[in-house]
């Protein structure tokens, strides 16, 4: 789908006038259950002569007001921006989430923000969000401030927040136990990480299986399991299969986390270009052998699984 979507860095940077429908949260993963949601509110805009807009914030809340919390986001920001060009949605601001902007009173967010910045005419969202200083405002109020300002509140069903709740959750545990085709299945996409292919120990290459190894572009990025997986990548035009690694290389003596892919039937040098990998299954744990031999008889019974497993995804 070819995609008109706006971007703004703030709501202030945001010059639009045209009345819009505004959803607002932060859509980590962009999952099924969020795509229902965006769905609403670009038919609920295309059917009034709106424009559709969510609102969504970056860092994630959670990371500015519980310091010390190791979250880990299931997108990274380019990846969320591209998946949400995707959804037809027109204008896209990902504010900046500070302590000072989380002091904002409540009817200051919907009047400052909502109404005279954002020409909000119609607001779909859950019954159970929160918003305004320590979040004390919840929809009922949201009711209040549409009658007051002249916007219309949609609601989220309950089950409809449960089935995106439930997704994100679902996707995470998923994830930390390698369970890759649940959390596709929630996501609606193959599992991703974008990052830099960097230089490795490149023992890879003296037992024939020479990797890529990934960098991931965000700090933050939650990575699967340890484990071994397949995977693709689209690299110069073409969709090429691996075998991915995730973990500490063990059997020979490694300590860091590492992502390294080997491709099939692919040999060029990728060192210092962009990589994205998309997982498509887990393939097993990660092991520790006690020869050099037996981990090559390991990966060439890996490269069995994964031909057999393209063969059937193809």
């Amino acid at each position: 789908m070819a995609s008109n979507m706006q971007e703004y860095a703030s709501a202030q940077a945001y010059k639009n006038t045209t009345p819009s429908v505004i959803t607002i949260g932060t859509f980590d993963g962009v999952h099924i259950g969020h795509r229902a949601i965006l769905k609403q509110v670009v038919d609920a805009a295309n059917a009034n002569e709106l424009t559709s807009l969510l609102l969504t914030f970056f860092p994630h809340p959670r990371m500015v007001l519980q310091q010390g919390t190791d979250l880990k986001l299931i997108n990274s920001l380019p990846e969320k921006k591209e998946l949400l060009a995707q959804t037809g949605l027109e204008q896209l601001i990902i504010h900046p989430f500070t302590q000072a902007f989380s002091r904002m009173t409540a009817e200051a967010f919907v009047q400052e923000l909502l109404v005279n910045r954002l020409h909000a005419k119609k607001v779909i969202i859950g019954y159970d969000h929160r918003f305004g200083r320590n979040r004390t405002a919840n929809i009922d109020d949201l009711r209040r401030f549409g009658t007051q300002f002249g916007f219309e509140v949609e609601e989220i069903s309950a089950q409809e927040l449960d089935e995106v709740a439930v997704s994100s959750t679902k996707i995470r545990n998923a994830l930390e136990v390698g369970d890759i085709t649940t959390a596709n299945k929630y996501l609606g996409y193959p599992y991703m990480i974008s990052g830099t292919v960097t230089k490795g120990r490149e023992i890879g290459r003296t037992i024939n299986f020479p990797t890529a190894n990934l960098q991931p572009d965000a700090s933050y990025k939650m990575i699967p399991k340890n484990g071994v997986y397949v995977v693709q990548a689209n690299i110069d035009g073409h969709r090429v299969y691996g075998i991915t690694s995730i973990g500490t290389n063990p059997t020979v003596g490694g300590r860091d986390r590492t992502i390294e892919t080997y491709f099939l039937e692919f040999s060029k040098d990728l060192y210092d270009q962009p990589l994205r990998i998309e997982f498509l299954t887990h393939i097993r744990d990660e092991e520790t052998f006690d020869t050099l031999a037996l981990l090559k008889e390991a990966i060439a019974k890996d490269e069995r699984f994964a031909k057999d497993y393209i063969a059937t995804y193809e």
